[in-house]
């Protein structure tokens, strides 16, 4: 649904810039970041992904973990303002505009100013993350169903009492917590084998992948290998486990042994 636009507005494009590699860009968000007056994005948003802006006015506004960053109320009030001042206003969004985004705050705002916007959707990073590694998120006869949660949802274990009942979990921002969602995964009865990956900056030239278990990760294994820089994503289910045609070549995985990595 969009909003009415108003006599002395523009437009707004909240777009998805995908999981951080420029050429995985939708066509239509390519083709309107090359009409765009004015960008408004990501911090995460990479110069390359930029580049199909060259023309626009460039505003970082995005948020990183664990650093200052941009408050939401100001950057609607950005949004609002920039669209009475031009005819083409671009924000720029990590992943999917719609998948932890913070997209409802901003349409809210676009709504109640009475400004028309479109949302042109993203490659998520959970997508490209399980690409990465060559692993589904869906298995037949293994895995139906998908949760995905953040770091806040995960840290509750009333939460992951229900985020258990998925199949297949991704958690977006729980890096700080990997130790303890897997606790938590297993005390609400995961199984401690559970395959357990950790994939950070999927895409991009500092892709790095690396498989665990569930108990592994409880252990504080994952959290000990990942780089507190990059972004990452943790990665649980059955459907992420090695598949028999890869251990006919590398051999089963130890439960207690090295992990298998995986590199960009």
């Amino acid at each position: 649904m969009n909003g009415q636009q108003g006599k002395s507005t523009g437009k707004v494009y909240l777009i998805g810039a995908g999981p951080g590699a420029a050429d995985l860009i939708t066509v239509r968000g390519a083709r309107l970041l090359g009409q765009a007056q004015v960008v408004l994005h990501d911090a995460l948003v990479s110069p390359e992904m930029l580049s199909w802006c060259a023309q626009a006015e460039l505003i970082e506004v995005g948020k990183r973990c664990g650093q200052r960053s941009t408050a939401q109320l100001f950057i609607n009030r950005q949004i609002v303002d920039l669209a009475t001042k031009y005819e083409r206003v671009v924000r720029l969004k990590g992943g999917d505009p719609m998948l932890f985004g913070r997209a409802d705050e901003e349409l809210q705002a676009l709504e109640a100013a009475g400004i028309e916007y479109e949302v042109v959707p993203g490659i998520t990073a959970a997508l490209a993350a399980a690409s990465a590694i060559a692993r589904p998120l869906t298995k037949r006869g293994v895995s139906r169903s998908v949760a995905f949660a953040t770091q806040a949802k995960a840290a509750d274990a009333i939460d992951v009492q229900a985020d258990v009942k998925a199949d297949t979990i991704v958690y977006y921002m729980g890096r700080d917590q990997a130790a303890h969602i897997a606790a938590q995964l297993i005390a609400h009865g995961k199984p401690a084998s559970t395959p357990a990956w950790v994939v950070e900056a999927a895409t991009t030239p500092n892709q790095r992948s690396h498989q665990f278990t569930l108990r592994q990760m409880a252990a504080g294994e994952a959290s000990r290998w990942m780089d507190p820089v990059q972004p990452s994503l943790l990665m649980i289910g059955e459907a992420l486990a090695t598949r028999a045609s890869e251990r006919a070549d590398a051999g089963d995985l130890d439960d207690a042994g090295p992990a298998h990595e995986r590199a960009a």
